[in-house]
């Protein structure tokens, strides 16, 4: 699935980016798809196909393309600190620029929006799964069977 232009212009919004000339609408919908969600159905955007070695990717059909941007605004705010990185504080002829402000105000909204992005979360199982041990074999604070 791709980012939608809805998606693309509230990402702008959120980056302070009105116009293509840094970013064009491609690059801020792969920044976009580069961080999809669980859809609300719980469908996850791939699913893995364990017949291959390694296994690998595929997409999921059933999946409705939800993605974080607040995750990608944390990005595009990143890269745009490190542009300002360079630029510092001087005084000149009794005038006092203080350049280092953006880079700040740069790196408090990367803060902002990666405070903001949505929990990741994992599956858990036990390893050694239950049903790989022998009957003979005892591992510390592993669940025992009522027999």
């Amino acid at each position: 699935m791709a980012a939608t232009a809805a998606q693309i212009a509230r990402l702008r919004r959120m980056v302070a980016e009105a116009d293509t000339s840094t970013y064009s609408d491609e690059e801020l919908a792969e920044y976009i798809e580069a961080y999809p969600l669980i859809d609300e159905r719980g469908a996850e955007p791939y699913t893995w196909d364990t017949s291959t070695s390694p296994p690998t990717q595929d997409a999921n059909d059933s999946w409705v393309a939800t993605y974080d941007l607040h995750a990608a605004a944390a990005v595009l705010w990143e890269e745009k600190a490190a542009t300002l990185a360079a630029d510092f504080d001087f005084s000149a002829d009794g005038s006092t620029f203080d350049r280092s402000q953006a880079h700040q105000h740069a790196l408090n909204m990367a803060q902002f929006h990666a405070r903001r992005r949505s929990a990741r979360t994992i599956t858990q199982r036990p390893e050694p799964e239950k049903s790989s041990l022998s009957g003979s074999s005892w591992i510390a604070n592993l669940a025992e069977d009522d027999d």
